[in-house]
């Protein structure tokens, strides 16, 4: 054994250039050498890739790395060349990318016993002339990469590695050792059951990356807000992730506008132009790669400093997997996410049409990202938890809610009714039906189990979100747990049923909220103080208070409810950011162009005269530039409008659906530009029905929230009718 450690060494600085091993290495290595399967679960920037490199280039015959993305295999085949040797059949890639040609040198270079290392994609695996050539050689081992795509419950499931197991040992059987950076308890079960590795030696690192910092920051102007945390971080690199195709275009076109180099990257570009732009990212041609969530990159990058999710993962191991991109090196580097749960009903909408249990799958999944965005606990935390880790602090002192925690009660009541709740059930069931279940809420399963009868029904009186947070807070202090076998069932610990026994103090966080508003003042509202923060000086609350007072004069003056002027949230934005001009004015949340000249002299000289008295050194923001295609999809808005044509046809000539299109509608009229709608409001909305809804806009609305409207008027008016009749309201009076 010894001789085989200095052996490797030896080779390690060799071939790497490497003095010693990284974690847990090289026992990972030594037992590969030993022809034993081995399974690794190591964090991005463990060091995987090590684990199946060197021993490939010591042991005889040539090893076949299983691998579900193009790009890595690129990647990883140039950087084993210019490790290595000088010449290139040293590794090869096989899979749809080559021509026949490059085909023919694979082939030749495999059968001469040159290559050591053979990247190639699962459905390569399955194609007969693949099969007959690796028939022919001797197979040092099997390296399965990216392994959670064996699991329906892992991220980016990948129905051809179910076939792996079968086409090795067509093939011919060898060592096996599956590698991932994100698995669960239940995905690692999967994924050893369908290799058939079940007696695999287990090399499980710890998922702790200290040198990344977490934080979730509400959906509110984020273009805005990555340009401005971009500037104030030039020259570094780094990688946001987008939901669609369509997004990562816009937001790459709209980086470059705003003079930051960026390239888009999906798997919708054809294979040479995301080649190049993955190798102008990695020559550090460009400063920002914008990519799909759902397409992975494969990007073996060490000092990427940042990396944003525009839009939040499906899945906390595909968030973990992207963030873990981020300082490779080491060194520090930010993982910024924003959320807004209207991203989440659109990725539950996208599962529609699957079967059942994969919408199922998928749901469970999904819920824990938003339990993660919302949560107010250690995200840090959150994150080991998930993956069966324990994190022995209390505060990580790199995450948001930890550098500005949230209050905090004493739980012993609730999480006592929570354990009592799931002692108290039938049957095991999600956090979800015990949440139903505490606020006396009722549908088919409740129906189904009799869970309405039990005594725990209706005692909660808090909401659902309330009692998952309470839920997930005891699942992290071990006093509930979930089934393995069956995700997402929770009962209680020996620990928990102790408590009940016997409670004693639980300190528990009070969890974050999100609005889901379609107002964008009111989404503004909702996330104020962490803008303020994020901004880098809180709200001035003297300056607040006097133009709080002002606004109060001048809607007396004008007969006119107070918002109506300007919203709590413009009003916070102006006493972090101190306008003194038009311009500026018009930069701070739900100010349009037409509002801040209709009412802002007046707000503009107090806060002007205000930062001169008290010698205030204002923030120097920035105005962001607009990205044309964003402007034509206004200009046609506000033109098929003069031309009154009907909205319908206004959505689907942009390509919209109507929900998309009254956002646009909204977000031009809250610029200030007013459009007239009567002539389509007219004959979609009855006129009492208009009368009633522009009447609460103009003397009971405290807001022009869309939530509160609907909740004042009550069912008897459509949410389509109320936003166009707000609409109207905002144009006539409010702008």
């Amino acid at each position: 054994m010894q001789a085989d450690s200095e052996l490797l060494r030896s080779k390690l600085k060799e071939f790497f250039g490497y003095d010693s091993f990284k974690s847990d290495q090289e026992e990972i290595i030594l037992n590969l050498l030993s022809g034993k399967d081995t399974f690794v679960l190591m964090p991005t920037g463990g060091g995987k890739s090590m684990c199946f490199q060197l021993p490939a280039l010591v042991m005889p015959g040539t090893a076949i790395v299983i691998s579900p993305l193009i790009a890595l295999m690129k990647n990883q085949v140039d950087v084993i060349r210019g490790f290595v040797t000088e010449s290139t059949g040293i590794a090869h890639f096989l899979n749809s990318s080559l021509s026949k040609a490059q085909i023919q040198e694979v082939r030749s270079d495999v059968l001469s016993g040159v290559t050591k290392l053979l990247y190639v994609a699962p459905e390569s695996l399955t194609k007969m002339e693949n099969v007959e050539l690796l028939k022919e050689i001797h197979i040092s081992f099997y390296a399965v990469d990216e392994a959670h795509c064996i699991s329906e419950w892992g991220h980016d499931f990948r129905p051809e590695y179910r076939r792996i197991r079968d086409m090795i040992q067509t093939i011919g059987r060898a060592p096996i050792i599956a590698l991932t950076a994100t698995a669960t308890p239940k995905v690692q079960s999967d994924i050893q059951k369908s290799l058939g590795i079940m007696d695999a030696t287990v090399f499980k690192s710890s998922f702790n990356r200290p040198n990344l910092t977490y934080e979730v920051r509400g959906k509110d102007e984020p273009e805005k807000d990555i340009i401005r945390y971009i500037k104030q971080n030039p020259g570094r690199s780094g990688i946001i992730y987008c939901l669609s195709r369509k997004k990562v275009e816009e937001m790459a076109n709209l980086l470059n506008i705003n003079g930051i180099s960026a390239l888009p990257y999906h798997a919708g570009m054809d294979a040479r132009t995301r080649a190049d732009n993955q190798d102008a990212f990695l020559m550090e041609d460009v400063d920002v790669i914008v990519a799909t969530i759902a397409f992975g990159m494969g990007i073996d990058k060490p000092d990427v400093r940042f990396v944003i999710h525009y839009d939040i993962p499906k899945s906390i191991e595909g968030y973990y997997q992207e963030t873990g991109r981020a300082g490779r090196d080491g060194k520090p580097a930010d993982c910024i996410t924003y959320y807004s749960y209207k991203d989440i009903q659109k990725l539950d909408k996208f599962m529609q049409g699957k079967p059942v249990s994969e919408q199922e799958i998928g749901r469970q999944l999904l819920m824990e990202t938003v339990a993660y965005a919302e949560t107010n606990l250690c995200r840090r935390r959150f994150l080991l938890n998930y993956f069966g880790e324990e994190y022995p602090e209390a505060n990580c002192c790199a995450c948001d809610n930890c550098l500005n925690p949230k209050p905090m009660f004493d739980g012993r009541k609730e999480m006592a009714l929570v354990i009592s709740t799931v002692s108290e059930l039938p049957e095991r069931f999600k956090m979800e039906i015990i949440s139903m279940v505490l606020c006396g809420k009722v549908n088919s399963t409740v129906k189904t189990y009799s869970l309405d009868k039990v005594n725990s029904f209706g005692r909660g009186g808090h909401d659902e979100k309330f009692w998952n947070s309470v839920i997930h807070q005891g699942l992290q202090l071990r006093l509930l747990q979930k089934d393995i076998e069956s995700y997402g069932l929770i009962s209680a610990t020996e620990a928990g049923l102790a408590f009940l026994s016997n409670p004693y103090e639980v300190m528990l966080a009070e969890d974050r909220i999100f609005e889901e508003s379609t107002s964008d003042d009111e989404e503004a509202k909702a996330i104020a103080g962490d803008r303020a923060a994020m901004k880098g000086g809180g709200i001035d609350d003297t300056l607040l208070s006097m133009l709080k007072n002002l606004r109060k004069d001048i809607s007396r003056k004008l007969n006119l409810q107070q918002w109506i002027i300007f919203s709590d949230s413009s009003l916070e934005d102006m006493a972090i950011m101190y306008p003194i001009t038009f311009e500026e004015l018009h930069n701070c949340q739900g100010v349009g162009e037409g509002k801040a000249r209709k009412y802002g002299a007046e707000f503009i000289a107090l806060i002007r005269k205000y930062v001169e008295e008290n010698e205030i050194v204002r923030p120097d923001d920035f105005v962001m530039k607009s990205a044309p295609s964003k402007s034509a999809d206004k200009i046609f808005i506000i033109q098929s409008i003069d031309r009154r044509m009907a909205l319908e046809d206004i959505a689907d000539a942009r390509e919209m659906d109507m929900d998309e299109l009254m956002r646009e509608i909204e977000t031009i009229v809250s610029a200030g530009l007013k459009l007239d709608l009567n002539y389509y409001i007219s004959q979609e909305v009855d006129e009492d029905d208009v009368e009633d809804i522009y009447s609460y806009f103009s003397h009971e609305a405290t807001s022009d929230s869309l939530d509160d409207a609907i909740n004042a008027l009550g069912m008897d008016y459509d949410e389509m009718a109320i936003r166009l009749v707000r609409i109207k309201f905002l144009c006539e009076v409010a702008s």
